[in-house]
């Protein structure tokens, strides 16, 4: 016969692996991460009445690709922000592929961003 320990120990050891597990799918899928740790600006540009900042966002070593693309129209002034799943080695690297893609993205869009 099994001991009320043994079902205790057995539930205790099965929520601790299940921390253990959403603890994984957490680290695999980005879960609770903030996009607050982006990298300082790394480039700025005026293309075609819209300004564009690369800000690089560092995610543990790698850069993944981000800018935000704005516009002022009169008093208000809108900005969209560009994430991309590109991951780089370098900062540089993240920033001026988006810098490309902000421009690609204002060439086929335009106003149509915001």
């Amino acid at each position: 016969m099994f001991e009320a320990g043994f079902f205790y120990a057995i539930k205790n050891t099965h929520l601790f692996e299940m921390g253990h597990a959403m603890s994984f799918f957490k680290k695999l899928f980005g879960g609770g991460e903030k996009l607050s740790n982006s990298a300082k600006s790394v480039d700025e540009l005026d293309y075609e009445g819209f300004h564009i900042v690369t800000t690089p966002i560092d995610e543990g070593g790698q850069f993944r690709v981000c800018a935000l693309i704005s516009k002022d129209f009169g008093d208000d002034q809108k900005t969209h922000k560009l994430i991309r799943a590109d991951m780089c080695s370098t900062a540089q690297e993240a920033s001026d592929i988006a810098m490309r893609k902000s421009r690609q993205m204002i060439d086929e869009r335009g106003d149509g961003i915001f």
